[in-house]
């Protein structure tokens, strides 16, 4: 049963910085690097909105426009593990973020963690 856990979500002051990291589990180390990588976020009252992507090789990544040059998405297949690194946070970044495994047509997510952007 392929599962995916989110982690290292809390609450940082405006400017901060945190690292997201998504654990993959049921999948083996050859399926798991077939799989594009994405993280979403839903702030309260929002529609689910994209934030990264990195595909299967890790060798291409985009960002949404709100957090371009702010975050960074990269992957480790050995530990079949995903980072969001987030820097520069501002208030408007707080919301659940969601991970997420996508190879058609298989699509799978995480239950979500909270990241809360307040002084």
């Amino acid at each position: 049963q392929a599962q995916l856990v989110e982690s290292g979500g809390g609450l940082v002051q405006p400017g901060g910085s945190l690292r997201l990291s998504c654990a993959a589990s049921g999948f083996t180390f050859s399926t798991f690097s077939r799989y594009a990588m994405s993280w979403y976020r839903q702030a309260p009252g929002k529609e689910r909105e994209f934030v990264a992507r990195i595909t299967d090789a890790g060798g291409n990544t985009n960002y949404a426009d709100s957090v371009k040059g702010r975050f960074t998405i990269s992957r480790d297949n050995a530990k079949r593990t995903v980072y969001l690194q987030m820097t520069s946070l501002k208030p408007e970044d707080t919301a659940v973020y969601y991970c997420n495994a996508r190879l058609f047509p298989l699509n799978y997510w995480g239950q979500g963690t909270q990241v809360t952007v307040s002084s």
